[in-house]
């Protein structure tokens, strides 16, 4: 038994059953673009009736409101040379719907049994998507203008926290200057010394570009390096060295780690060498791994004979020592062997 073929009337039913079963507004033109089938979401989308669709131009419909250049361009010229033609984007004001943005796809249909050919022209409107991204993209500027005023503003703090934290370095070291009291002309270098040390970090986070995370080894040897320049005396020369591995960390943590290095340095320079040695030198080195991370701040000078004394000489540079030692969640351990090592680990390095 075989299935009878049908005819011209079944056919074009089961096309026009084919096409109202799409959700999307679809037309079915002839080579000549006038209308030989609508689905029904494109007449209840653009609102028209198919008595005033089918059989016209398409370009007619609506009074001439579908006379768009856009879509002349996509029937008349691309898709007779290509054939098909998937997400043409078209900004219209259509009928019955207002300004809209339309993604279009059509395919030309060439018979084999047919000198006729058919086009079938799909619409997806993406005004809603569109909007969004609009939206995204206006969001994104008005973050990166934002973010921009944001990063002068810090350029600017920066640049007066460094001229003020200079103003008082400069006004503690002619205090110094001008006292006739050796103790009190030694706290105002130390207090300088200290000071000078917060700028250097501050320095360093401002040329680092703000980054939340720095490298120890680039930031110790500066601040070592502004210590050395500034602290060490012809009469004793003392080198000042530091080893560190390719270790970041976090520019608050940074903070903490250089005044430690900074007391236990300075702590090295004036009383590890009382008397000139041809070697002096002072050793600054941090390891790490993961998390967890080591200091070691050690010297080849005099040593102390109690160990179990505080490895600053007491007074306040012990105080900040141990408060930024429990700050950083760490324990400090000194020895000495001759010379003196004071050792804060974080962790198990």
């Amino acid at each position: 038994m075989t299935t009878p073929i049908p005819g011209i009337e079944d056919a074009q039913t089961l096309a026009q059953a084919i096409v109202d079963t799409i959700h999307e507004p679809l037309v079915v033109l002839d080579a000549r673009f006038r209308v030989l089938l609508a689905s029904r979401a494109f007449y209840a989308t653009f609102q028209v009736d198919p008595a005033q669709t089918v059989g016209r131009l398409l370009y007619d419909l609506g009074d001439g409101q579908w006379n768009i250049p856009a879509l002349r361009l996509l029937l008349e010229t691309i898709i007779p040379e290509h054939t098909a033609m998937d997400g043409f984007e078209v900004d219209h004001d259509f009928p019955g719907l207002g300004r809209r943005t339309m993604l279009l796809n059509a395919r030309m249909v060439v018979y084999d049994t047919s000198p006729n050919t058919t086009i079938l022209l799909a619409f997806t409107d993406i005004t809603a998507r569109r909007v969004i991204e609009r939206e995204k993209a206006d969001l994104l500027e008005r973050t990166e203008e934002l973010l921009r005023q944001k990063q002068i503003l810090l350029q600017e703090m920066q640049h007066r926290v460094a001229n003020s934290l200079q103003i008082i370095a400069s006004i503690l070291l002619i205090k110094a200057r001008a006292v006739t009291s050796e103790e009190t002309r030694d706290h105002l270098k130390d207090a300088h010394q200290r000071v000078l040390s917060v700028a250097e970090v501050q320095s360093h986070l401002h040329a680092s570009g703000g980054l939340d995370r720095i490298a120890v080894g680039s930031y110790l040897t500066k601040l070592c390096d502004s210590l050395g320049a500034s602290m060490i005396a012809d009469i004793q020369p003392i080198d000042i060295r530091v080893i560190a591995d390719d270790g970041m960390i976090g520019s608050d943590k940074a903070v903490s780690i250089g005044l430690i290095v900074t007391e236990l340095v300075i702590n090295a320079i004036k009383y590890a060498f009382p008397e000139p040695l041809a070697d002096a030198h002072v050793e600054v080195r941090y390891e790490s791994a993961g998390e967890a991370w080591s200091l070691v701040v050690s010297d080849n000078g005099v040593g102390k004979a109690d160990i179990a004394a505080p490895a600053t000489g007491g007074g306040l540079g012990t105080a900040i020592v141990e408060a930024l030692v429990r700050q950083l969640d760490a324990h400090i351990e000194v020895a000495s062997r001759p010379g003196m090592t004071v050792t804060i680990r974080h962790g198990d390095v």
